[in-house]
């Protein structure tokens, strides 16, 4: 699935501030390297309903067992293993017997000190991969994740690696032995013992996966084996709110175009937010943040949420608005099923100027019935010129006024807002009552 870094940045779902990030509140790994590749993951959304059910059965196979999940290898461990295999170390004996080991401890020994550091970790790392595919010892397993396991079997299933195994907890290896077992996996055994962190790196991404559903309960969803775009999501949440409201949803061909109003803070941006990363997250072969939810195969997700000027290039909010726009029309009309979402659009030129421009633009993007779009204005009249078009659904978030405060209930309506608060903030921040002291 197709999503450019705008996109990723308007879900948030990488951010500059970690606490802000999807990734960071979905990121349960263990090591540097399986966060590297749970990265790579998510930069890299599926194409096909085969591929994202493929990685639903993993993590199905993961989450039945992650309170059996080994800890004993730690970011640590990795570290130290790797920097003993890139470690230039003074040559070992090939052929290790009691004397030339004792010879090597006594006149290299720092390297020797490592090597037997080292060995003990390498040992952890053995011990707990051993641990892992035991895990999986009965019962079906998905074939992706099988063969991710034989290969590790494979990589263990050698005399030097099992006598490893057998000293691990030991407080320290006998001097033959560690000198022994150390040339072995810094010269024979090295590319190997590399592949193994690979390996690791993998399963520790999608243990991260299915631990990030189990911590914040998301739910595998159903895709629809359909030619025709389609979303439908109950009990739909954004994953970053602490106390969010839950919003029900159905889009089809029919209904293809939500026309989305209501005033500012009222939960626009959160609605159209969480629609586009559940979607996201689904096509990562992850649960999303929903009772349920079924949709179609999209092609891609493009937004057009922060849109901001570029001093550096001369170029204005409404000129960088435009472009986007421009780039969204463009590639959408190329007959393939995408998800579009547009907050707030052409904020950056006058009221009138800013109807006729949306106008436009939504009289066009409604032709376009195999994609689905959301968006949302402050611009309620142009509301009224495009009833004749059956496929749009009009919905906005109702905000209440008791003793010129104002409530928001987050709940979606149908139709068009009314609401017009700008002045009655304004008077209730006492910005008027400032001006009037002047």
């Amino acid at each position: 699935m197709h999503i450019d870094p705008t996109t990723l940045a308007d879900l948030s779902v990488f951010h500059a501030e970690d606490d802000s990030s999807v990734f960071h509140r979905l990121d349960f790994t263990r090591t540097t390297a399986g966060r590297d590749a749970l990265l790579h993951v998510f930069r890299h959304p599926l194409d096909s309903i085969e591929g994202i059910r493929s990685t639903q059965s993993v993590l199905r196979c993961i989450l039945e067992r992650l309170p059996r999940w080994p800890d004993s290898i730690t970011n640590g461990t990795l570290l130290v293993v790797e920097r003993f295999l890139d470690y230039q170390m003074d040559t070992m004996p090939a052929s290790a017997d009691a004397l030339n080991s004792r010879l090597y401890r006594l006149l290299h020994g720092p390297d020797f000190s490592l090597a037997r550091y080292s060995l003990s970790h390498l040992a952890d790392l053995v011990a707990g991969m051993r641990r892992i595919t035991e895990l999986f010892a009965e019962g079906p397993v998905p074939a992706r994740l099988e063969r991710v396991l034989s290969e590790v079997r494979t990589l263990l299933r050698h005399r030097q690696v099992e006598d490893l195994a057998r000293h691990q907890g030991e407080t320290a290896l006998g001097t033959l032995d560690t000198v022994r077992l150390a040339r072995f996996f810094h010269q024979d055994y090295r590319r190997q013992t590399l592949e193994l962190v690979r390996l690791h790196s993998r399963l520790d991404a999608w243990y991260s996966m299915a631990r990030a559903m189990e911590a914040h309960q998301l739910r595998f969803p159903d895709f629809a084996e359909s030619d025709e775009p389609c979303l439908e999501a109950e009990g739909l949440f954004h994953l970053l709110l602490d106390k969010p409201v839950a919003y029900d949803l159905r889009m089809d061909p029919d209904s293809n175009f939500i026309f989305l109003t209501g005033a500012n803070m009222a939960g626009k941006s959160t609605f159209i937010k969480s629609v586009g990363l559940a979607a996201y997250l689904a096509h990562l072969g992850m649960g999303v943040p929903a009772r349920h939810m079924r949709l179609s195969l999209f092609e891609g997700i493009l937004s057009n949420i922060n849109v901001s000027d570029n001093i550096a290039k001369g170029e204005s909010y409404f000129y960088n608005e435009v472009r986007r726009v421009r780039h969204t029309v463009e590639t959408v009309s190329d007959g393939r099923r995408w998800l579009v979402l547009i907050d707030e659009i052409f904020k950056g030129t006058n009221i009138q100027d800013a109807m006729k421009c949306s106008l436009t633009v939504i009289q066009g993007l409604i032709r376009i019935r195999r994609a689905l779009f959301i968006l949302s204005t402050h611009l309620y009249e142009i509301g009224e010129e495009l009833t004749e078009h059956p496929n749009i659904c009009f919905r906005h978030f109702e905000t209440n006024v008791v003793d010129e405060q104002l409530e928001f209930s987050y709940h979606l309506r149908e139709g068009i807002s009314q609401d017009r608060f700008g002045y009655l903030i304004l008077k209730r921040e006492k910005v008027v009552e400032l001006l009037e002291r002047l």
